[in-house]
């Protein structure tokens, strides 16, 4: 068989320039190198001058990581942790080489990057792995919030810092300073086993449907980003593409989702899974659309810069995060997609207009020339839910970590971190394999614990994101309740949603079976306490009225039980926003 495989690809370093590429590996095999496979995948004969010499590749075929963000670069100091330092490390991904996470003059723009909060899952993840110190040195701590319901004055903002029920603070940054973070480790540390490969679009050809077989794929060179492109239109030649053996295939490439989709292909091609096991990724529609754009702001001097800073109106939302500790917020508006003002290129004097007259607080730290960038920009959007089931492996050497394989929108701090924590778990299993991370008891055992946890973590979030009365029936009316609950009898019922989920010891599985136990609980309670109250109005309506006056009496109560009922529902706001109904628990909290 003539197989052509990929040589050695350069890494670049963290200014863009390109070193030598590393050393070649054994497994790898000349372009048009006859070689004669045996009954074994991992033996391969290759022609000597001594006659045939069998080659054991496996051990020096590589792990590949497709996806460079904080997933896919954490995975990759996992593995070389994790395994030693005998197996060779791939890392491929489409985008260019980070930018230096130290250079405050390349994240001056506090708009261009994406921030992110850094909870105790993600925390602990990155302290594992002996990179929390260095991410740390380059983070802002959030300490509490500051939230202004609708119609709210710029005095009124109501101030919540958080208490000793959080084990961990927040800390605060850019995504792409924190992918620049672990880069940075990697060249320092590890670049003697760690081989990143930026501008390069990885395909499947191969996921061992076969046999137990390396995992073949397609390797082909991008053409340079341009930074007003979207990652979906990066141009990629595969017509000179390479191939590419992997001992073990990690996908990290979030909502690409290039090594998924062919998982989902692949098992619809494939007849004699059992019932139940065919891999699916399950797609909801967005009901709950928004779009974003994002504001810079510069706080004065007398506001706290340790706050998560927000805003609702009966239009738009904003939301600010600290960029920097020096008060560069950056804010984020969420838009309804038919707003007017969700478009590009709209007029900056509505925009500004409905600032002064809705959020004058903010109005005031947006100059006129950042106004009209905003109100020009075009509009970016959420990512819709996504979880892959009932495995996030397929055969015996590949598997899906992070976004890929859940995909929530950024409201609660959760895909960032529970991407980390994927790494952790993994590296788990990893250290208990002795080496042998082909024979599939790996991936099977990292879906045994992690893919029933992708399902819960995207139904949960889901469920806090429904759109109008529906959100305020399946999100904020089981929030209240649950506070309540658990203020009255905290032995019985847990804390509310929020609560469990900054709990990291806490899987999401075990929390939405809580929660289900306690929607069950509360249900019966709430029973026992109406049925109680209609009993007692039932005796005293019957004590106004004869023996004979059983008709009257059904249609009173049933005509006063619609009353309420009806009366209560019409007084639902389906504007009320999550931090409305903390902030007003909390003042209740700190009265009692």
């Amino acid at each position: 068989t003539t197989l052509s495989i990929l040589l050695a690809i350069p890494i670049a370093d963290a200014f863009g320039t390109v070193n030598a590429p590393l050393q070649r590996n054994s497994h790898v095999l000349l372009a048009s190198t006859t070689t004669t496979p045996t009954s074994d995948d991992n033996i391969v004969v290759t022609p000597s001058g001594e006659g045939n010499k069998e080659v054991d590749v496996s051990n020096t075929r590589p792990v590949v990581i497709v996806g460079g963000g904080p997933a896919g670069l954490l995975t990759a100091i996992m593995c070389a942790k994790t395994l030693g330092t005998e197996r060779p490390i791939k890392v491929y991904d489409r985008l260019s080489p980070p930018l230096n996470p130290r250079d405050d003059a390349v994240w001056s723009d506090v708009t261009k990057f994406y921030l992110i909060g850094l909870n105790g899952r993600g925390q602990k993840a990155l302290q594992k792995y002996g990179v929390w110190d260095a991410v740390e040195s380059v983070c802002t701590a959030v300490v509490g919030r500051k939230d202004w319901a609708p119609n709210a004055g710029p005095d009124e903002g109501v101030e919540r810092i958080f208490g000793d029920e959080r084990t961990y603070t927040t800390q605060v940054l850019p995504r792409d300073k924190l992918v620049g973070v672990l880069h940075e480790h990697i060249l320092n540390e590890l670049s003697d086993q760690i081989e990143i490969n930026y501008g390069y679009e990885v395909e499947p050809k191969d996921l061992g449907d076969g046999g137990n077989g390396p995992v073949i794929l397609s390797v082909s060179r991008c053409t340079e980003v341009d930074e007003d492109n979207d990652e979906d239109e990066i141009n990629c030649d595969i017509d000179a593409a390479e191939l590419v053996e992997a001992e073990m295939l990690i996908a990290a490439d979030g909502t690409g989702r290039t090594i998924a989709n062919e998982m989902e292909a692949s098992d619809l091609k494939n007849g004699e899974l059992k019932p139940g096991n065919k891999f699916k990724v399950t797609r909801y529609v967005d009901d709950n659309r928004r779009i974003y754009k994002t504001v810079p702001l510069k706080l004065p001097a007398d506001w706290r810069h340790d706050l998560n800073y927000s805003a609702r109106t009966n239009r738009f939302n904003i939301d600010a995060l600290p960029a920097d500790s020096k008060g560069n917020y950056c804010g984020v508006l969420l838009l309804k997609e038919d707003d007017a003002l969700a478009a590009a290129d709209t007029d900056p004097k509505d925009l500004r207009k409905f600032f002064d007259e809705n959020l004058s607080q903010f109005s005031s730290l947006i100059d006129d020339e950042e106004m009209a960038t905003i109100a020009k920009k075009k509009p970016s959007f959420l990512p819709s839910f996504r979880y892959v089931s009932p495995r996030l492996h397929h055969n015996s050497r590949t598997v899906l970590v992070g976004d890929c394989a859940h995909t929530v929108k950024p409201y609660f701090g959760l895909g960032a971190n529970s991407a980390l924590e994927d790494i952790s778990v993994l590296g788990d299993v990893l250290s208990m394999s002795q080496g042998n991370i082909s024979d599939g008891k790996v991936v099977q055992e990292f879906s045994r614990l992690r893919a029933k946890e992708a399902k819960s973590l995207v139904e949960i979030s889901r469920n806090l994101d429904r759109p109008g009365k529906l959100g305020v029936l399946t999100f904020i009316f089981p929030l209240i309740v649950d506070s309540i609950f658990n203020k009255l009898a905290p032995s019985i019922f847990a804390p509310n949603i929020f609560g469990m989920l900054q709990n990291d010891a806490l899987t999401f599985e075990s929390i939405q079976r809580r929660k289900r136990i306690d929607r069950v609980s509360q249900s019966v309670a709430l029973g026992v306490l109406f049925g109680t109250i209609f009993s007692l109005a039932k005796l005293g309506l019957s004590k106004l009225l004869s023996s004979e006056g059983r008709i009257v009496r059904r249609v009173v109560g049933f005509g006063c039980s619609m009353f309420l009922l009806g009366k209560g529902f019409s007084k639902i706001n389906p504007n009320i926003a999550v931090a409305d109904v903390l902030a007003k628990l909390s003042r209740k909290k700190k009265t009692a």
